[in-house]
């Protein structure tokens, strides 16, 4: 079955790609048409690509009418699109509004991971990432977060090939997932859905900054999937200065929380670590972190710091880099250097967005003119489960 474009066009209409499985089936019986037809409706969306409801053959008439007439299946526009040296695809997508968000796909030898936001904008603050600049201007809706993956699958399939599959998820683009709790845990419930998308527990994984009563609820109200910590520092000052969520959630309240986090056997909580010159690469920071982390259910992903324009931070030395690896491998920990991906196709997190903002560089209709060269990326590789 091939893949059926939509025209981007703004709709008043509620977006199909908010409703969860079951949702759809208790619409359907509201409205008197047979619950079961939830399934074929999932299958010709999710499964077949097929956004036209007059084109799905074998659901009764009168329910496709209903959902052509009252549910919106566009999706979103494609404003820019980057492609690295290395695989990695950069894009800018467009939502009904107007706003805008960066989502990646990021190629790895066995899976397409695609790095999605959940925010426009993001209020936590923290001091080394270029997404806090722009502030928070709302959270991204259920079906705006899942329409970033159904968007760059299409356009993959399109202008790739069809077999250009996307294999999984990582909430780790801009903005906080569980500031936006409610919704990230819909889009999670439409993407894990056996009658869908069928993405398995193993294959997202949800990055948190480290708000406290949103991570208390991950263990009763929200679907199982991989959790990544930005940690950053295992010492409360320092960690305060790069992340100022930490002087609210400081390190006891926060591990007291992840405590909480049931592990079933042979799972851990990835703990990104960012390395930045003199800041919390020294041995007073390997000894803290150590003592901080159980080292059967933990595993540690170094990020050597990149610059960018107008940060004041530095990276450290690969020798230090290396020699930090070591320190943590000694003490029994598993760690690992994320690679940075997309170096070269403006991939800074949140800053090809806040350029293209800036310069304002696409009227409503129209591709982007001009492409600015930007720095390379902190956070937009996947964290490998």
């Amino acid at each position: 079955m091939g893949v059926h474009s939509t025209t981007y066009t703004a709709s008043m209409k509620p977006s199909f790609f908010d409703l969860t499985y079951d949702e759809l089936k208790a619409l359907l019986t509201e409205k008197g048409f047979s619950p079961f037809g939830a399934t074929q409706i999932f299958d010709w969306v999710y499964k077949k690509y097929v956004y036209d409801p007059k084109e799905w053959s074998n659901v009764s008439n009168k329910a496709k009418d209903f959902f052509a007439e009252n549910y919106d299946f566009t999706l979103l526009k494609v404003v820019w699109h980057g492609l690295s040296k290395d695989g990695t695809r950069k894009f800018l997508v467009k939502m009904t509004d107007g706003q805008t968000v960066e989502t990646v796909a990021i190629p790895a030898r066995d899976r397409l991971t695609l790095c999605v936001s959940s925010q426009v904008g993001c209020a936590v603050g923290c001091t080394f990432c270029h997404t806090a600049t722009q502030g928070l201007k709302r959270h991204l809706k259920a079906s705006e977060v899942v329409l970033q993956y159904i968007t760059i699958q299409n356009w993959l399939i399109q202008n790739v090939s069809p077999e250009e599959k996307l294999t999984n998820i990582v909430y780790m683009g801009q903005g906080e997932p569980l500031h936006n709790f409610e919704n990230m845990k819909k889009a999670t419930l439409i993407f894990m859905s056996e009658k869908g998308m069928g993405l398995g527990q193993r294959r997202i994984t949800l990055s948190t900054s480290g708000l406290v009563p949103a991570i208390e609820k991950l263990a009763i109200d929200f679907p199982p999937v991989n959790i990544a910590l930005s940690l950053h520092s295992a010492r409360n000052d320092v960690r305060t200065e790069l992340m100022p969520i930490n002087k609210v959630y400081d390190l006891e309240r926060l591990f007291k929380a992840i405590k909480m986090i049931p592990l079933k056997a042979h799972r851990r909580i990835t703990y990104e670590y960012l390395l930045i010159d003199g800041m919390n690469d020294g041995l007073e920071d390997v000894e803290a972190l150590a003592n901080l982390l159980n080292s059967k259910e933990s595993k540690i992903n170094l990020i050597p710091f990149n610059e960018f324009p107008g940060s004041k931070y530095k990276r450290p030395s690969e020798q230090k880099i290396m020699w930090f690896l070591d320190q943590m491998i000694k003490r029994g920990f598993t760690c690992t250097i994320r690679t940075t991906k997309g170096s070269d196709i403006l991939a800074a997190c949140g800053q090809l967005k806040s350029e293209f903002d800036k310069l304002n560089l696409w009227s409503k209709d129209s591709e982007p003119k001009v492409i600015p060269s930007i720095a390379s990326s902190v956070l937009q590789n996947q964290v490998r489960p």
